[in-house]
């Protein structure tokens, strides 16, 4: 993950910066002597490819979709099938413009990638259709628009379903509806113990929680990333890495300090720097002898790919002069000059760096294959893991604040304590000697007193309540909406600091629970947990508020739902549901419109058939609709509209 890689829009009226539009940048202005300078010193490739990798970078990144949930297999078909063979010969300015192409070493050919200027995107009847597919896909979760290389570390990780599994710097996982899920605000390089009690159903004493997969995307100087990210170009200088070199490495030992016996970590970046790459990896291992690095040669063999380096030189910003070692390097300066340039033993390759066997990590190179720049390695844990030694200091919450003062159980504080004494711990153990360096190059758990305003800012969440199974409000849901006695309403948790089902209402599965009920939201900074499930609807005058199901949450309902309560439709009904918001009762044809009239107000689900006749669908397309008095609703927005009739084989305008 790039460390600038930032959103936001404009602010008040200053002009938009065109910096990063590949459209505006020559290639005459794509150079910079002190990234030839030191990549060409590192032999990160042979010279005779140096040319032709300098030149990949100054071409525009291809667009890649890989594609995500149940209806992968249907969206795929429809790419190869309607916009493939529609952008097959579409030509340009007088220009020929190729079409999607698939990328060979995706599983299951589920990953596309096309290369097309912005300005076709535009202008070009053909593509902007295709590009209104996948805005509209990408909105509802079915795509993910990225890099290539970004896909690489999900697919080496070999996640089961029965993993437990935490992402260090996670992006975009919340638009995923997931009972699965939980998100927290924390500084990765610290992240705190989760405890988790040994025996999840019955609750009572607690271990702490270790994972068995662990994907750490550490903040990198992103120089991987030079064909979208143009203003690297210009700013690039070797420091970025070498500042960034503490960081990684603490991230890296935290989360092998998470990971269980025989469990996986993925790291990786966006960068090409040796310095936050292999020399991260290798000082992570001299410290943590019960991990290795997995030989992950054979997998994804389309995949072209180069070894991890043995040598590399650091340098530091002046980039005159690289050092074969930090004793070399530390005799050409003072004290002060070390500080600024941020440099420790780590930067260096160790002396046994051929026992580490780091060319088992990644290289992949933009020339190799069209993409971005990247690497990765993955390590896995053959011993048990170190608990850290009980601390006799004052307990501590996540703020630094007396525990006893506000109201934190006393063994989550001991584990607070017990975290930040393991951090340092790991500090000390690597090949850096922390007493030895001077207080500006020390890990930060290492320093001492924080400064005023470290420690993440506030922290201004509302609590996670569970609710009572037999809660009125759950058991109105389950009455209403026809749920089965397996409905998991002991999962069912509200969002306000009261504790009232007010508006919404969230489900998880049972370890979530165990989590959240365990741990002190505020410690673990927790700001998302499960899924919305239900919903508040108004139902007009003269009649209570009820609670609808979302359309998102009907994949986890569906189980747990009376099949005789499903009403069968046919397409004239799906047609008057997209063509209107509100149409009336009475218009819909029969036996839909009797068997609608039988019900009450409130929400229901309705089924197309895969074999429904005037519509071609791979499989049965449900959703859910509200009853008012007179009218009937389909309870998704145009969007969703859009997803569930043009992307099961209908444009909007056909079924209109």
């Amino acid at each position: 993950m790039g460390r600038n890689n930032k959103r936001g829009g404009r602010r008040g009226n200053k002009p938009r910066d065109d910096t990063y539009r590949t459209d505006l940048v020559e290639k005459s202005m794509m150079h910079n002597e002190r990234f030839t300078t030191y990549y060409q010193t590192q032999k990160i490739v042979p010279e005779e490819e140096w040319d032709v990798l300098l030149e990949s970078l100054r071409t525009p990144l291809p667009h890649d979709l890989p594609r995500r949930r149940q209806t992968a297999q249907s969206l795929n078909a429809t790419v190869r099938d309607t916009h493939v063979p529609t952008l097959s010969n579409v030509v340009f300015e007088e220009q020929p413009i190729p079409p999607p192409v698939q990328i060979p070493w995706y599983p299951d050919g589920l990953a596309w990638q096309f290369n097309v200027p912005k300005k076709v995107l535009r202008k070009s009847p053909e593509f902007k259709e295709f590009h209104s597919f996948l805005v509209f896909e990408t909105e509802v979760g079915n795509i993910s628009r990225q890099e290539a290389v970004s896909m690489l570390p999900p697919l080496f990780m070999e996640v089961e379903p029965h993993h437990k599994r935490t992402h260090l710097l996670i992006h975009q996982s919340a638009r995923l509806p997931s009972p699965a899920l939980m998100v927290t605000n924390l500084d990765a390089s610290i992240y705190p113990g989760i405890k988790i009690p040994i025996n999840i159903n019955k609750g009572g004493r607690t271990e702490t929680l270790l994972f068995d997969r662990i994907l750490c995307d550490v903040p990198c100087s992103g120089d991987g990333t030079m064909r979208k990210n143009l203003g690297i170009w210009k700013t690039w200088q070797p420091n970025d890495g070498n500042g960034l070199h503490g960081l990684q490495l603490r991230i890296l030992q935290r989360a092998m300090k998470m990971l269980a016996p025989q469990g996986r970590i993925v790291y990786s970046t966006c960068s090409l720097n040796p310095v936050e790459n292999e020399a991260v990896v290798a000082c992570a291992l001299k410290s943590n002898p019960e991990f290795h690095l997995v030989d992950v040669s054979a997998k994804l063999p389309s995949l072209q790919r180069r070894p991890g380096l043995t040598s590399w030189r650091p340098t530091d910003k002046s980039i005159a002069t690289t050092y074969d070692t930090y004793d070399t390097f530390m005799r050409t300066c003072t004290e002060g000059d070390a500080v600024k340039a941020k440099m420790t033993p780590g930067h260096w390759p160790p002396a046994d760096v051929e026992a580490l066997n780091l060319p088992r990590c990644i290289r992949i190179y933009p020339h190799l294959q069209d993409t971005g720049g990247f690497f990765v390695a993955v390590l896995e844990r053959t011993g048990d893991a170190v608990e850290p030694a009980p601390s006799k200091k004052p307990r501590l919450d996540g703020t630094g604040m007396d525990a006893t003062n506000v109201g934190v159980k006393s063994e989550e504080a001991e584990n607070v304590e017990a975290d930040k004494t393991e951090v340092k711990a790991n500090a000390e153990e690597t090949e850096v000697k922390v007493g030895a360096l001077p207080k500006a190059l020390l890990p930060q758990a290492a320093q001492g007193k924080k400064k005023k305003g470290e420690g993440g800012g506030s922290f201004k969440e509302n609590p996670y309540t569970f609710l009572s199974p037999d809660d009125p409000t759950i058991a109105s849901c389950v009455e209403r909406l026809h749920l089965t006695a397996a409905f998991p309403s002991s999962n069912v948790l509200v969002r306000n600091p009261a504790g009232d089902a007010a508006r919404s209402l969230y489900i998880t599965n049972a370890l979530v629970k165990a989590v959240i009920e365990a741990n002190d939201y505020n410690r673990i900074r927790l700001t998302f947990a499960g899924t919305k499930v239900f919903t508040k609807q108004e139902a007009g005058r003269g009649v209570d508020a009820q609670f609808r199901v979302l359309g998102e949450a009907l994949p986890l309902v569906l189980p747990y739902t009376d099949p005789s309560t499903i009403i069968d439709a046919d397409v004239e009904v799906l047609r008057i549901l997209v063509a209107g918001a509100y149409p009336l009762c009475n218009v819909f044809p029969e036996p839909f419109c009797g068997l609608l009239s039988a019900r009450p107000t409130g929400s229901h689900i309705v089924r197309f058939p895969q074999t429904l006749e005037g519509a071609a669908l791979s499989h049965d397309l449900i959703l859910p609709i509200w009853k008012s008095n007179v009218s009937l609703t389909l309870m998704i927005d145009k969007k969703a509209k859009r997803h569930h009739v043009a992307g099961e084989g209908e444009t909007l305008g056909r079924i209109r």
